[in-house]
């Protein structure tokens, strides 16, 4: 099995880590294949890297049966977006802190290998958001797993988004910014900012505003069969559209025209590795406050 890893920037105690990760790919029957930034952050970090080991280029089109980000969430909205429409399925090994997407921690994955080599996981099929104007900054980069969200730029005033949902009018915010969220960033930017939690794989999307004006404004959930068309006006000439962790500036008068997106991600859904469960570790769900023990079940 042909595995892309890809990585971001780590701390240079890590690179005993991930080189025996990669030993253990090898010893489970996996091939990795390396991006070049993991290549050369390795041979920085004196670990061999042969050049026939190395990804050059585009996944699209390559021989590639499975791409694996080695770090946290970030690390792993950064695998999406290099796989993009390749419909490559993706798996995450959190060498970060939380993990709702990463969820394969370290000590699970010698265990992790051995399920992907008998073939005991399930490809989770999972929506996500496409803008469909500003493709002269955005190109091909145009879609989001988690989120498309705007905001002000740095301390600048707040800023007024008048949303229609298709051909109606829905509601004009006056906040620091908006989110439109995907189930799956719902537990991301979405929650931080008092959004609910969607189940992953629902037909849906969070409107959600960022430091609301008027405390009377909730987030709210659409169907994903709408094409959300935000306005903007902003008091100074520029604010951000953000795309995942891709941040690019446009003209604070500007249109921008969301929905959902043709294509979607596939995750790599392991035995005992759901998002129920991930509910629970992550936010300590069914955890007795007084005692610290975690609540059973209730049948």
């Amino acid at each position: 099995m042909r595995t892309a890893v890809t990585g971001r920037g780590m701390e240079s105690d890590m690179a005993p880590v991930v080189e025996r990760v990669l030993d253990s790919m090898r010893t489970a029957g996996l091939e990795p294949m390396l991006t070049p930034f993991v290549a050369q952050w390795l041979r920085e970090h004196d670990v061999a890297v042969s050049d026939a080991d190395v990804l050059e280029g585009e996944l699209s089109g390559k021989d590639i049966d499975l791409c694996i980000g080695l770090g946290g969430d970030g690390t792993l909205l950064d695998t999406v977006a290099l796989v993009g429409r390749a419909g490559i399925p993706v798996l995450g090994i959190n060498l970060g802190r939380l993990g709702f997407l990463s969820n394969v921690r370290l000590e699970e994955v010698d265990q992790a290998l051995g399920v992907l080599r008998e073939g005991r996981y399930a490809l989770q099929d999972r929506s996500l958001l496409e803008v469909t104007d500003h493709t002269e900054i955005l190109g091909a980069h145009n879609f989001a797993l988690n989120e498309v969200s705007i905001h002000k730029r740095d301390s600048a005033s707040m800023i007024t988004v008048h949303v229609h949902l298709g051909d109606d009018y829905l509601n004009t915010y006056w906040s620091d910014g908006l989110i439109i969220a995907t189930p799956t960033g719902s537990t991301a930017y979405s929650l931080s900012c008092g959004g609910p939690i969607l189940f992953p794989t629902s037909d849906a999307m969070v409107i959600n505003p960022i430091s609301p004006h008027n405390l009377n404004v909730r987030p709210f959930v659409v169907p994903d069969h709408y094409t959300i068309r935000l306005r903007l006006e902003a008091r100074t000439d520029v604010c951000l559209l953000n795309l995942d962790s891709r941040s690019v500036a446009i003209a604070g008068d500007s249109t921008v025209t969301i929905k959902r997106a043709p294509f979607s991600v596939k995750l790599v859904q392991l035995e005992g590795h759901d998002f129920l469960r991930t509910l629970r570790e992550k936010l300590n769900w069914g955890l007795d406050a007084r005692s610290g023990a975690s609540g059973r079940a209730m049948n």
